[in-house]
């Protein structure tokens, strides 16, 4: 046997033709095969064994050769192949695959799905699903593949967004109000929400490639459409305020410190707020401007933003090492323990007089002034002498406690009784000062900042605000702080939100995320403890630094200048704030280009390079209505409240799929734990309702309006999100519990199994069921609507998804929520039991079967309609399930024709488990039925007491809280009469003839032939079938009683069939012969002269005494509820048994025929 052997050299992929880097997709190519055939890729040094002609002595072989197919590119032919049939090249080449060729459409090679894969790019934020986009063949612009690291690419930007307003403007406050301790059990709080949050968030983001739309994508993905939207959009609305604080934060910065002359409106209070405002508003135009201009100048500026937060920083760790050794000049004026305002002291004079000296004794002063401080009220000794005079005067602050400048002058209390002294505001970090600022010191609005270390005489009634104290401008408490603190450490997502920037996002987003957290907590939990060492508690309770002259607290520490400190906190809240205002429009446009939202879908449009315009005009709207409310201490705990609900689901994400366990949870970062998503899940609860519980529950309405909203009216998608896991793991459990055993009679609601049908087009025959079948839903339960296609599986399944989707269609139309099942089946009636048999599963199963009438039975094409319809019967039964026949079901209201009066009458016959008492109940908490009443009647016969019945009745119905008026009808005894006995006659007459009909199809039609030869006046047509269309009551009659059709429908190519065949007395003998009964003209006869049977007789009688006394009283019901009479157990009955029923229900225009399942449904209990 000859052997080939190959010697392949493997290439660059440079150096093959049309394999470039601006090549397009491989995958994009034909059958997805790339084929190698260039010369200069495969090399064949040795194609042959030595010799070329033979191989292993094998004489007889021929020798292979190498055809060149003229474009390059050559082949080997095989002896083993025929080549007659023009093999292509990529069939030649996929050989060892020949096997799985024909599925190669939808099951690709695997070098093809790598092939994908490699070329997977990361899209732009909700722009277009990933694993759509992986099937789209359109070619794509060369993107350069991202190169951030975890430095660069998340732990800087983390820091940056981390970092921000409240750790320069308010951590000096919260520390010096709540105390050390407190503020540390606030900071870790803190922190811990964070860090747990974290951990879920890298757990969910390295499961699986997150597309550049960070928490958002995560979110959704992981709790579904619903849940994503609404968290998705209390995100974005929490980043929207933050924004507006990060801007109110740079206008106080600079309106407070940097240009307190800048103020349009002078004063405090009020007018302060307007000053924030209209320069709040201009900053946020500018900023937008900046934002709608181009991103690229936000991300240059960035840089220099995180320099000056790093710069500031540092500065305050080495004011706090330099002021070990050396003490910084701010001092701080006291009335006895109470605050002085900076701005009230002129020239330092912390004194209640001033000495003097004046060198001219006549009083004219000379330039040179020499003045001498002093803190007494005791009125001083003029010495008379010629030489300079020491005159004491009130300072500046004995004018603000005093009505006027005399020495005499009448002066407050506390002014009187307490002196000024003068503290340093900053002692230093060797001074000991923590130990007085380790505990909480609250305060309430307008009272005076106290140093509780200094003794004052006893205080007297509030003071008034226009005393030159430092107030507090605000109630604080714990919760308080904790809701503004907390905005302080968001910002955790930064690194997440530029996932696609990332080179391994995998790797860089949890390291880079846990250890900027770790940072920044290490820098708070510090900074609190430096604070609480280093500063005064008088200065720390000052928010806006007035005790020292109007300095930032937190800028008095600083080394080398406060202004270090002034300049990077402005410039870094600037930076926050453009942040925020560019990363929120870009999240509510992957919101809207989700489509989840309908009314959002404007804001996914933008420019034509995909700026978000509409967008960012929403989220300048918004961010303007926090600058309006023009105080960072209101703003804040808005913003806290969106960040934990956000904080709140990751963790619930993780949990969840941890908990789940579903195939798809496997994450690369593996520390985390169901328990520790759990903690941190409940500690961002915790922080809600601790920080603002009316926020919290105001947050908590808006995302429920919006999770409600996305279910009603949203696009559906499906994600394979954790929520559907968690239902699939909650109907697992239920079913389970369900089977533990029956449900009690007080849990029983109908569950239906809704039988349509549909005809040759798959429309529907009566779409009317359904309808009637939401109208029950009042009793919620189980709905399952299902049909049966005629044919063979592997034919006929699209057949069946087409009617399944014409199922799902109708059923969304009469809004009823359940399932469609679709069965291909032989026979329909096989289909039936099968469906019958399957439905449902565990404790979920149907206990109601819902079946429409076979309308004109008599008459229709298909001769086992009516019989399917009685083996429907039979079937339920067997199963122990009830059913529900509407007759005459396109009379039936719709959902929108409510009957605005009438009657629903029920007619208990027989007891069978209470059906017919319930179905009423139901009917009437639809709106359709709502204002119908109740009839209820039942039948006494001679032996019965009519009046204790009606009694025991009424009785029964109020211990079943069923409101209804209650009527006995009493049946005599009567004769039969001519009418019941001839229509039985005529019954028994039809069944005969339908009996002889069942012969083969080439009999029935001799029979047909020899009847018209003979003159017969019958003439033979084919059984009716399950048509919507119904005859008129003349019609149905004339054809009982002849059991004939007209003779122009038998002449009807189009509906019946018919063989025109001559007999000859030869062949009448034969037939004759071969033939006995009633298939001779002599058969005939006797069959005309039979008698009824007297069992038929007397369910005849039944069926018409009843349907007098029906029509009688309820012929202007709107619907009337029925026992509906079992089958016979003799199948040779099915014809009689449909003509009971016609008869029992002759003459009523609704009618709902109901047979009970053997169980009890409804009970006097509670």
């Amino acid at each position: 046997m000859a052997s080939v052997r190959f010697t392949v050299t493997p290439t660059k992929a440079e150096d093959l033709p049309g394999l470039s880097d601006t090549s397009p997709d491989l995958s994009t190519r034909s059958g997805a095969r790339v084929r190698f055939g260039s010369r200069e890729s495969i090399n064949r040094s040795e194609p042959f064994s030595e010799g070329g002609a033979t191989a292993g002595g094998g004489a007889d072989t021929p020798e292979p050769s190498i055809t060149d197919q003229g474009d390059g590119n050559s082949k080997i032919p095989s002896v083993y192949i025929n080549s007659t049939h023009g093999v292509d090249d990529d069939d030649f080449y996929d050989r060892n695959l020949a096997l799985f060729e024909e599925e190669m459409d939808t099951r690709p090679k695997v070098s093809s799905l790598l092939n994908r894969l490699a070329n997977y790019t990361n899209l732009t934020q909700g722009a277009k699903e990933h694993e759509e986009a992986e099937s789209i063949g359109e070619k794509k612009k060369a993107r350069k593949s991202p190169q951030m690291g975890t430095f660069m690419g998340v732990y800087l930007p983390c820091l940056q967004n981390i970092f921000g307003v409240i750790l320069f403007l308010r951590l000096t406050w919260v520390v010096g109000t709540a105390g050390v301790l407190q503020a540390l059990c606030i900071v870790f709080l803190c922190c811990c929400c964070t860090l747990l949050t974290a951990i879920s968030m890298s757990a969910i983001a390295t499961n699986g490639v997150v597309p550049a739309g960070g928490s958002y994508f995560m979110i959704s993905r992981s709790l579904g459409p619903e849940f994503g939207g609404a968290v998705g959009l209390c995100f974005y609305l929490g980043t929207t305020f933050a924004g507006a604080m990060y801007i109110l934060g740079a206008i106080e910065i600079l309106l407070m410190y940097i240009a307190p002359k800048a103020a349009i409106f002078v004063g405090e209070g009020a007018a302060m707020l307007n000053n924030m405002r209209v320069y709040g508003t201009i900053c946020l135009l500018l900023m937008s401007l900046l934002v709608f201009v181009g991103v690229k100048y936000v991300n240059k500026l960035a840089s220099i933003f995180l320099a000056c937060v790093i710069i500031s920083i540092i500065s305050i760790y080495i004011g706090a090492l330099v002021s070990a050794f050396k003490e910084s000049h701010f001092p701080v004026c006291m009335l006895g323990n109470r605050t002085i305002n900076g701005h009230d002291v002129s020239d330092s004079q912390c004194r209640k007089t001033v000495l003097q000296q004046i060198e001219d004794a006549e009083g004219s002063l000379d330039t040179n002034i020499t003045i001498v401080f002093e803190n007494s009220t005791v009125i001083p000794t003029m010495v008379p002498s010629p030489s300079p005079v020491v005159v004491e005067r009130t300072s500046e602050l004995w004018k603000l406690f005093c009505q006027s400048q005399d020495l005499n002058a009448t002066c407050d209390d506390y002014f009187a009784s307490n002196n000024f002294t003068e503290i340093q505001g900053i002692p230093g970090l060797a001074s000991g000062v923590i130990s007085e600022n380790l505990w909480s010191c609250y305060l309430s609005k307008g009272d005076v900042v106290e140093k509780p270390s200094i003794s004052s005489s006893p205080v007297p009634p509030l003071p008034s605000t226009q005393q030159p104290y430092v107030f507090a401008d605000i109630t604080t408490s714990f919760t308080l702080l904790v809701g503004i603190f907390f905005p302080s450490v968001t910002g955790i997502m930064a690194g997440s939100n530029r996932s696609g920037d990332l080179k391994d996002a995998q790797r860089s987003i949890p390291i880079g995320t846990i250890l900027a957290i770790v940072t920044t907590s290490i820098v708070y939990l510090s900074s609190v403890v430096l604070f609480g060492a280093c500063i005064d508690g008088v200065v720390l309770r000052d928010k806006f630094g007035d005790s020292v002259k109007g300095n930032l607290v937190v800028g008095t520490l600083a080394w080398p200048s406060p202004w270090v400190i002034v300049i990077g906190s402005f410039f870094s809240t600037c930076g926050a704030g453009l942040q925020s205002l560019t990363g929120a429009p870009r999240l509510l446009q992957a919101i809207a280009k989700d489509n989840i939202i309908p009314f959002l879908r404007v804001f996914g449009h933008g420019k034509a390079n995909g700026e978000p315009t509409w967008a960012l005009l929403l989220t300048a709207l918004i961010a303007e209505l926090g600058i309006l409310i023009a105080s960072l201490d209101l703003v804040a705990p808005i913003l806290t409240m969106f960040f934990l609900m956000c904080y709140l689901f990751v963790n619930l994400a993780c949990a969840l799929q941890t908990l789940l366990r579903t195939p798809n949870w496997r994450p690369r970062f593996s520390y985390y734990h169901w328990s520790l998503s759990f903690l941190g899940m409940v500690i961002c609860l915790a922080l809600m309702f601790i920080s603002s519980w009316y926020y919290a529950i105001v947050a908590m309405v808006i995302a429920g309006m919006i999770y409600k909203y996305i279910e009603y009216h949203g696009a559906e998608k499906e994600w394979g999100d954790g929520i559907r896991g968690l239902s699939l793991s909650a109907a697992r459990f239920a079913l389970l519990r369900l089977e533990e055993g029956p449900p009690h009679t007080k849990n029983w609601r109908p569950q239906l199994l809704v039988l349509l049908k549909l005809d040759e087009d798959a429309h529907v025959k009566s779409p009317r069921l359904l309808t009637f079948a939401s109208q029950l839903k009042a009793g919620k339960g189980l709905t399952i609507v299902g049909t049966v296609v005629s044919g063979n599986f592997l034919q006929s399944y699209g057949e069946a998804l087409a009617a399944e989707q014409t199922l799902k269609h109708l059923m969304d139309k009469e809004r009823v929520k359940g399932f469609c099942q679709c069965i291909v089946a032989q026979k329909p009636r096989e289909g039936i039991s099968h469906m019958i048999q399957s439905s449902g599963l565990g404790g979920m199963t149907p206990n109601t079967v819902v079946m429409g009438w076979p309308h004109a039975w008599r008459q229709s094409e298909d001769p086992q309609a009516w019989k399917t319809f009685i083996n429907t019967v039979r079937v339920t039964t067997a199963a122990h399930l009830a059913l529900l026949v509407p007759k005459n079901i396109s009379l039936f209201p719709s959902n929108s024709e409510p009957c605005t009066e009438g009657f629903i009458d029920v007619w208990w016959i027989v007891h069978d488990g209470g059906m017919l008492m319930l179905l009423p109940f139901l009917l009437r908490q639809h709106k359709v039925w709502r204002k119908c009443m109740m009839r209820i009647f039942t039948v006494a016969q001679m032996e019965d007491n009519s009046i204790q019945m009606k009694k025991d009745l009424a009785t029964f119905l109020y211990h079943l809280r069923i409101e209804a008026d209650v009527e006995v009808v009493e049946m005599h005894n009567s004769d039969i009469s001519a009418y019941t006995y001839e229509r039985t006659l005529m019954m028994e007459q039809r069944s005969q003839m339908l009996r002889q009909m069942r012969l083969s199809k080439s009999d029935r039609e001799r029979e047909a032939q020899l009847v018209k030869d003979r003159n017969s006046m019958l003439r033979l047509t084919s059984i009716g079938s399950d048509d919507d269309d119904d005859t008129d009551g003349s019609e149905r009659e004339r054809v009982a009683s002849a059991g004939v059709s007209n003779a122009s429908n038998v002449s009807n190519a189009e509906h019946h069939r018919r063989v025109q065949m001559t007999w000859t007395k030869e062949k009448t003998a034969q037939y004759r012969a071969a033939h006995s009964g009633c298939s001779t003209p002599e058969g005939f006869r006797d069959m005309l002269s039979m008698r009824p049977d007297h069992s038929n007789v007397r369910r005849m009688h039944t069926a018409v005494k009843l349907n007098e006394v029906i029509v009688n009283k309820s012929h202007e019901a709107r619907l009337v509820l029925l026992n509906m009479p079992g089958p016979p157990k003799n199948p040779e009955g099915d014809e009689n048994y449909m003509e009971f029923l016609e008869v029992l229900t002759e003459g009523l225009e609704r009618v709902l025929l109901v047979r009970g399942g053997g169980s009890e449904v409804i009970t006097i209990y509670s």
